[in-house]
């Protein structure tokens, strides 16, 4: 909890400091954003290890599914990713650049789930049989 409001006044002091900068020089308060948007992402990568931490007790449970688990490991990380860029480049003005970055995210996410959809047509020709 104290670390989720330690990320949250780091976010709103960048904010402030970037627009604050942005009205006389807008290219350092993209600048600001981005650094504020790289602290926090770093943190998330610290983070990331104790859940991964968890993911191994899950992996242990799944058994033989434990590439399902990487699959959904691989969406989450494209979705992250695609979220920060697009929010960097809509915040510098580049929506439409946002959006191919989104749409990206979006197909991406769908050619990752295609061996669960697999899986799940092979379970019901199994049960049809």
């Amino acid at each position: 909890m104290t670390e989720m409001i330690k990320v949250g006044l780091l976010g709103i002091v960048g904010v402030l400091i970037a627009v604050q900068f942005k009205a006389q020089k807008p290219e350092y308060g993209t600048f600001i954003g981005l650094a504020i948007g790289i602290l926090i992402f770093c943190y998330v990568l610290k983070e990331l290890q104790v859940v991964m931490g968890q993911f191994d007790l899950v992996r242990k449970y799944l058994g033989s599914g434990e590439g399902y688990l990487a699959i959904l490991l691989k969406v989450i990380g494209i979705t992250y990713i695609c979220e920060f860029s697009s929010s960097i480049c809509k915040d510098a003005g580049y929506g439409t650049v946002a959006q191919q970055i989104e749409i990206l995210g979006k197909l991406s996410v769908m050619f990752a789930g295609i061996p669960i959809l697999f899986a799940v047509i092979e379970q019901m020709q199994t049960f049809v049989k």
